[in-house]
Order: structure tokens, then sequence, then C-alpha cells
């Protein structure tokens, strides 16, 4: 091998290598922003009940109180189950906004829709993140200057990225639009029902790619759904890393009145 053939060799093997450890990288950060996700929505909808009925000591006034509060979410998240089914042509039921007990578990809303094939319905349970992540970005976009920070966060430059997110509390009613990206982000992830298809669809594309890569044909196609999902996941970490820093107050204030009213009252809940 000559010596142009051997820098060229090192030069691939290299450029291999740093792509897969940003690729490792990049992984690593969605993981963890999802993960937290869910323990924060876990956290939030168990404390807030909470919260609510040492404020009331009434068990369906504290109901009430809680669903009022994540209203915009609820409404966002059912509203986008009924207009992708529509949109599929997929019959629904009546849709409903308000909250009734289900077993040991509060819901806040629902749409009844017909059973339908598994590429419709992994859509129709998709809509609420979909739509939930438009609004937050659309929010983020004109309100909070997120183009700046999603530049900073491509260049792996996270300080300057957290820099931004802090600079983006100065903005005009602020708080306004942090209670809706509160309220829209805790009610957006979707539910156990919403994604059944997922699995099933997720087995699917990766056997369509194999095959793809395997007839030769996958070269090109592969780099640019690479590159597209790069982008995408970059997008929904600074979604998701706006959605915790934004919720971080509001899980604060709600920790602190729960702690004060459990030494008003004498009272404390207990979180099986």
């Amino acid at each position: 091998m000559g010596t142009w053939e051997r820098i060229l060799f090192s030069e691939t093997i290299l450029s291999e290598e740093t792509t897969l450890a940003s690729a490792t990288l990049l992984l690593g950060e969605l993981l963890a922003v999802l993960g937290l996700l869910l323990l924060a929505d876990r956290w939030l909808h168990r404390h807030l009940q909470g919260l609510m009925f040492l404020l009331t000591h009434d068990a369906e006034i504290s109901v009430w109180l809680y669903a009022l509060t994540l209203f915009p979410g609820v409404l966002l998240h059912e509203s986008s189950h009924a207009l992708m089914a529509r949109l599929l042509g997929v019959r629904i039921g009546r849709l409903s906004i308000l909250p009734r007990r289900v077993g040991k578990r509060i819901q806040l809303g629902v749409v009844p829709v017909e059973e339908t094939d598994i590429f419709r319905a992994s859509l129709i349970g998709a809509a609420p993140l979909l739509a939930g992540a438009a609004v937050i970005f659309a929010i983020g976009h004109f309100s909070f200057g997120t183009p700046e920070m999603v530049a900073a966060l491509s260049n792996g430059d996270w300080l300057a990225a957290l820099r931004g997110l802090r600079e983006a509390f100065y903005a005009p009613d602020v708080w306004i639009w942090a209670f809706l990206v509160f309220t829209i982000g805790n009610t957006m992830l979707p539910s156990r029902a919403d994604t059944h298809a997922w699995p099933f669809l997720g087995a699917v594309g990766v056997f369509v790619g194999a095959l793809i890569v395997l007839a030769g044909a996958g070269t090109t196609l592969l780099n640019g759904f690479t590159r597209l999902l790069t982008r995408a996941v970059e997008w929904i970490i600074l979604l998701g890393a706006s959605t915790l820093l934004v919720d971080a107050p509001f899980f604060l204030v709600i920790w602190l009145l729960e702690k004060l009213l459990e030494r008003i009252t004498g009272k404390q809940i207990v979180y099986g």
C-alpha cells in the first residue's frame, strides 16, 4: 500500500470513528432527555394531584383543579388525535376533555377512535406528540429564539445553548408562553394505548432499510436519511431540554407549596 493510500485509509477510519462517536453521544443525549421527560411527567401528575388535594381536602374538587391546570395541553392532545383520525378517514366518537376516574387513575380526556390498520393507528397515536412539538417549536421560534440555540447545539456548544435558554426568560409575556409550554410539554407524551403499534412499525422500518442496503442501493439513501435523522434528533433534544428547563420553576413552586401545606395542615401525601 502506497503512502497516499495509507493516508486516505487512515482518514477514512478516523472519519468513521468520529461519526460513530458523534452518533453515540447524540444517542446518549436523546435517551437522557427522554428519560428525564418521562420522570418529570410522572412526578408532575402525582404531585400536582397531591397539591390540589392538600389545598381543597376534597377528592373531586382536587381532580377538577388538577385537570384545569393542564387544560390547554389536554385540549391540544385530544384535538390532535381527533384531527389526525379525520384526516386519515378514521371515524371517531365524541371528544371529551372532562376528567374522570378510570380505576385507580384519572383520565383527563378521551376521544374514541375506531379500530384501523397499524399505520393509521400509529399516526393517530403520535398526533399529540407531533402537535405538541410543533406548538412548542412555534413558541420557541417566535418568543424564545430557539434557532440560535439549535445552531449552538449543532456545534456541540451546550453552554451557549443554555445561555440562550436563560436569555429566553426575558422575552415579552414570558410566563404566559412558559405556562403553555409547561402544560403542553407535560401532556403531549403518548399513552401506552397510543403506542401499541409502534414496535411493529419500527421493526418493519429496520427490515426495509436492511433490504435497501443489501440490495446495494442504500449508500446515498442511508447517508441522506442519517443526516435527516440527526437533525430531527437534535431538535427533539432541544425541545425536550427546553421543556425541562421551563418545567423547573413550576416544579419548584409545586414542591414548595406542597411542603408548606403539609406543615399547615399536618397532613402528608404518601405516593405509592
